[in-house]
């Protein structure tokens, strides 16, 4: 065989060179040009087979790839749980503040319920005490009408028992002296 050089060693086979070659003078082919063919499909195979070879990874670099994929993956994991644990630090650190806020809006309001119940009670009882204070002036003014009411009536009474005798002494008067006429007119024609 010839040793044809096209960028390719033909020192390697791949194939039964000799036999193929053989297979190609019965079928026509001359010798030069079987050889010739052996040579260019050697040539193409060893070509395609280093092209396929380049492209193929190797068991030792598939494995370091795999370690360095795992690798990746766990400190991704391991970053992802961080942030999990920080993010749920940071919710759980924001829920306990929102509570202490919240606690504190119930203590204010229940303080400032408690700061309205006083004033209404203290609004109430100065109300009640003003009630109380106005119906004792009232009752002040109504007895003190009731006492100026019996001051009244009673020099009323005064003032008609004076009349009353008055009147009875006018009448008195009045009957003694027509009683004496009348004993003097019947004393005088008798």
């Amino acid at each position: 065989m010839k040793n044809v050089n096209r960028g390719y060693s033909t020192h390697k086979h791949f194939f039964d060179t000799n036999r193929l070659a053989v297979r190609l003078e019965r079928d026509g082919f001359g010798k030069e040009q079987a050889e010739s063919i052996v040579e260019s499909v050697n040539t193409v195979l060893g070509e395609s087979t280093e092209s396929i070879l380049a492209n193929i990874v190797t068991k030792a670099e598939q494995d370091k790839t795999l370690y360095m994929y795992k690798v990746d993956f766990a400190q991704l994991k391991s970053e992802i749980q961080m942030m999990e644990k920080t993010d749920f630090s940071m919710m759980k650190a924001e829920n306990e503040r929102l509570q202490g806020e919240v606690n504190k809006l119930k203590q204010k309001l229940r303080e400032e319920i408690t700061r309205t119940q006083a004033g209404v009670r203290l609004d109430m009882s100065l109300e009640k005490g003003r009630a109380r204070d106005e119906q004792a002036q009232h009752e002040i003014k109504i007895r003190e009408t009731d006492a100026k009411i019996e001051q009244e009536i009673s020099g009323l009474r005064t003032q008609m028992e004076s009349i009353k005798f008055s009147i009875l002494q006018y009448m008195i008067g009045t009957i003694t002296g027509t009683g004496a006429l009348i004993l003097a007119y019947l004393r005088m024609f008798k």
